[in-house]
């Protein structure tokens, strides 16, 4: 009974200290954060917008109840949530690729490293420059025309903006997946080295092993691999714009906004439709850690 107590006791001290250890950079991030949040959740209660004069009289739900009778809003809710599963799925299956390749040592390993993580460290504008020169040729070459067909053939068999839908994903991927297979190589890197080498007597399968052993213990990572993938996508405003050279042809809820925001001057019912995308993110980072950390059952 002692050392039950003793145990509890070293574990709420521990949990203390990691409290206290993390309210520095709470505090900073609340700091940062509160007042646009907070700001923009009265605008969302409010017909706010530049155009008006005088202040801006409260609405109540009103703002929220029109989001969900705009046709514009559910096409844009249905196009983000395609957009949000494809990349998420393409980042985490890359990245986890990425990240049982680099696990091992072999010869130009640093090279290969190097190669898949530069998307991420270049800036977000050089790399979406690059990607919209690739699509896009700035100049008359051989390689112009193909690119070319190719957009006609897509939009003519899939609809008007497939193209530029298809590029905008498959960019997310490509520089998103190379985060994702850093952060899980430090979570494969974190795992302690005797546990691969009692896989490997126990069984000669890689899958095996691979689903037994680094697949479980990299179930944290997982979950914060895939909301930060979540997060980015669903929020993904700058990258639609400028790979799309601000000619949208599929909304997501963040460049709807935008448009209700810049465009129409209508700042509470952007505030509105932004704040539409806390619950589901909240609901998806319960249900992500519920799923990868379950909670510890307590011996009878």
């Amino acid at each position: 009974m002692v050392p039950a107590i003793a145990a509890r006791t070293q574990r709420k001290r521990e949990i203390r200290t990691a409290y206290l250890l993390l309210s520095p950079a709470v505090l900073l991030l609340l700091t940062v954060l509160i007042y646009p949040l907070a700001w923009e959740i009265w605008a969302s209660f409010t017909s706010f917008s530049p155009l008006q004069e005088g202040s801006a009289p409260l609405v109540g739900l009103a703002n929220y109840r029109a989001q969900l009778r705009d046709p514009q809003f559910w096409r844009a809710a249905v196009v983000t949530v395609i957009y949000v599963a494809v990349t998420s799925a393409g980042k985490l299956g890359l990245g986890l690729g990425f990240a049982v390749l680099l696990a091992r040592p072999f010869r130009g390993r640093a090279l290969v490293f190097l190669a898949i993580f530069l998307p991420w460290a270049y800036p977000a504008s050089v790399s979406v420059i690059g990607w919209f020169w690739t699509l896009n040729p700035p100049i008359p070459t051989a390689y112009a025309p193909l690119m070319g067909h190719l957009k006609y053939t897509v939009d003519g068999a899939l609809g008007d903006g497939a193209w530029a839908f298809l590029s905008v994903t498959l960019f997310n991927i490509w520089r998103g997946s190379s985060f994702v297979g850093v952060l899980l190589l430090a979570g494969i890197n974190a795992i302690p080295p005797e546990l691969f080498e009692y896989a490997l007597l126990d069984s000669k399968s890689a899958w095996q092993r691979f689903r037994s052993v680094t697949l479980p213990l990299l179930k944290p990572f997982l979950a914060l691999a895939v909301f930060l993938s979540l997060t980015s996508a669903f929020a993904d405003l700058a990258n639609v714009w400028m790979l799309t050279a601000g000619r949208i042809v599929f909304p997501v809820i963040g460049t709807h906004a935008y448009w209700l925001a810049v465009e129409a001057g209508q700042f509470g019912p952007a505030s509105a439709l932004s704040l539409t995308l806390v619950p589901f993110l909240l609901g998806a980072l319960l249900a992500l850690f519920r799923l990868f950390d379950p909670p510890e059952r307590k011996a009878a």
